[in-house]
């Protein structure tokens, strides 16, 4: 029997979500819910309601969640809401994206296509490994962290918590990207990023 699965977010990110949910072949999509509770259908999958729906839906037997949305602050606290109350948090990995044995998964990941997750590199929970980013051996991901489309990590790289990667951004090994950072779009990193700063450029330097 498939495991039912309502899926948070019902804007572009849950688009690409529902894609390769489908294509996973192995949960069945009970709907979407977002803000308002408004409008029909996306990628045809109906939209139910709001979050004033999430208990009815664990009374039903609706107990697997996948929160599509892009803001890692955002899917951070609906990550621990659902946590509370007890939704349990699927992977959507995409088939055509690689995964090496030896790496570790948390849940709630999205893992999209083209990316390369290498040997022994660490996901954490709640994570965006967005298209064609690549993540090579020995590095780690945290919580609620997003990498962004076509970004090059390199092998023992750290990113903390929360931490946005910007698109096409490339790191060298054994950087640490501090937690709830911000690295901009195309940035070389060749020296540690601060928690909660923001850098750009090439090589990245901060700014405000």
């Amino acid at each position: 029997m498939k495991k039912k699965v309502v899926v948070i977010g019902a804007g572009g990110h849950a688009r690409v979500i529902i894609d390769i949910l489908k294509k996973q072949e192995i949960y069945e999509l009970v709907g979407c819910i977002n803000n308002t509770g408004i409008g029909n259908e996306i990628e045809g999958v109906t939209i139910i309601g709001n979050d004033k729906i999430l208990p009815t839906l664990i009374s039903k037997g609706v107990c697997h969640a996948f929160i599509a949305i892009g803001d890692n602050q955002i899917r951070k606290d609906i990550f621990k809401k659902l946590a509370k109350m007890k939704f349990q948090f699927v992977n959507v990995i995409s088939p055509f994206s690689y995964i090496a044995s030896s790496a570790k998964l948390g849940s709630g990941i999205a893992i999209m296509p083209g990316a390369v997750i290498n040997a022994h590199t660490k996901i954490a929970d709640n994570v965006i490994i967005n298209t064609g980013a690549t993540i090579d051996h020995d590095t780690i991901i945290g919580k609620h962290a997003h990498i962004a489309p076509g970004c090059n990590l390199a092998g023992n790289v750290l990113v903390e918590e929360g931490a946005f990667v910007g698109i096409g951004a490339k790191i060298i090994p054994k950087m640490t990207i501090g937690e709830w950072s911000l690295t901009g779009a195309g940035s070389v990193v060749v020296r540690d990023v601060e928690s909660f700063s923001k850098v750009m450029g090439v090589p990245a330097r901060k700014f405000n």
